[in-house]
């Protein structure tokens, strides 16, 4: 069995760059051997992370671009390097041998050369000024930066460079001898049980219900939310959300598009415990009469471009385009619209996204109601911090620890 560090996150990688996959699913299809799991998954989400700034590191270097395996590799160990902090002989040599595994030895000295020659002063140095050298030091997709700019001025640095302070537990029972772990206690702590550890093991704990994985953003969305005796969860996968709003609703309804996540739903609630979520496959843009007046709360989680969960998805900044905008746009209000036929009157129907960016937020949200004047906007607050838009909240990822999330709250009369 191959023990080099680099390997199991080239294969991982490799899946991400060359096949498109999400980087989280890529993980879920890599066999990683087990007792290095940690070390592999911290590299290939800092790689992707920093995705940019390597590209530049490797430019600066090699102006005719290697090709994409060897740049994997390079990447890879540029991250072992410059932010695990590994000697640079070592990372050389695991980066060298890797070459040679996977049939490359042609290029094996150019990788010897790169990473021996490697300086990262001479590298910084020749980033240039201004937004665009912004783009380069947080690998950041020069258009989504524009966006940043356009709409929140000189604090688009502040949200381009935030990242999660680490991973965000939220537990239902025996949270006791997790808390003698260091952690950061949140607004939700007290309430929901949330808190976040810079490294977390999964151990049986997880597997028999005492807690879940769930961001803070998505706690604080779940807590805008008002008791109801039927709730509609209209984009529900993978679950948390659905689980988290059955405490506090009698029964819960979750909507979702594909049948494989439908079975991630079904999974979540039985490991949870959790008896009054049905689950059904359904199309939530598509009008079904046997749910119109229903529920008397209707939660659209829409789809979107996800900017605000780069620091947990870092691989949408890869694959997310300014010429996707207009088409998400239209299937959020397609939602929406839909899924306020299903919602009684008095009932309360909200918006929500993991988005930053006005056109999915705000944007969708008065488009609606100029065609529903049956609703209005209702005030809301939130323990976490965040900024009041016209219509909703808007959470940021530089305040929210790391989580940036829109929620709007509009009552039918």
């Amino acid at each position: 069995m191959l023990s080099n560090p680099v390997y199991d996150p080239f294969l991982i990688l490799t899946k991400v760059y060359s096949d498109g996959a999400h980087l989280k699913q890529a993980i879920a299809d890599t066999y990683i051997e087990e007792q290095y799991r940690s070390r592999t998954v911290k590299i290939v989400y800092g790689v992707l992370e920093n995705d940019g700034y390597f590209d530049f590191c490797i430019k600066y270097y090699a102006p005719k671009a290697p090709k994409l395996a060897v740049r994997t590799v390079l990447k890879i160990a540029l991250y072992m390097l410059l932010f695990m902090e590994k000697k640079r002989y070592a990372v050389t040599d695991c980066a060298v041998d890797l070459c040679k595994k996977l049939g490359k030895s042609g290029v094996s000295g150019f990788v010897n050369a790169f990473l021996r020659r490697f300086d990262k002063t001479a590298v910084d140095g020749a980033i240039p000024q201004g937004a665009k050298g912004d783009c380069v030091r947080f690998s950041y997709p020069s258009f989504a930066y524009e966006k940043l700019r356009a709409e929140y001025g000189d604090r688009a640095q502040s949200i381009a460079k935030a990242r999660a302070l680490g991973v965000s537990v939220r537990f239902v029972s025996g949270q006791e001898p997790y808390l003698e772990k260091p952690h950061t206690i949140t607004p939700f702590s007290p309430s929901y049980g949330q808190y976040i550890f810079p490294n977390f093991v999964r151990d049986e704990g997880f597997d028999e219900g005492k807690y879940t994985f769930q961001s803070v953003g998505s706690i604080a969305i779940c807590d805008c939310v008002e008791p109801c005796e039927n709730m509609l969860d209209a984009c529900a996968a993978p679950g948390g959300k659905s689980v988290l709003l059955a405490g506090k609703c009698k029964s819960v309804t979750s909507f979702e598009l594909h049948a494989h996540r439908v079975e991630l739903i079904r999974s979540y609630k039985a490991r949870m415990g959790v008896g009054n979520i049905t689950e059904m496959q359904k199309d939530s843009s598509a009008f079904d009469p046997e749910f119109e007046e229903k529920f008397d709360g209707v939660l659209c989680d829409a789809p979107c471009s996800g900017y605000g969960t780069v620091s947990e998805n870092p691989d949408i900044k890869l694959f997310r385009k300014a010429e996707d905008f207009p088409a998400l746009k239209k299937i959020q209000l397609a939602i929406l619209t839909n899924c306020s036929r299903y919602l009684k009157r008095g009932g309360y129907l909200y918006y929500s996204t993991c988005s930053l960016f006005e056109s999915e937020n705000d944007g969708v949200v008065e488009a609606f109601l100029k065609d529903n004047p049956a609703f209005e906007a209702e005030k809301l607050d939130s323990p976490l911090a965040h900024e009041h838009k016209k219509y909703g909240l808007q959470f940021l990822p530089d305040e929210a620890y790391g989580a940036g999330f829109y929620i709007c709250k509009m009552r039918k009369n």
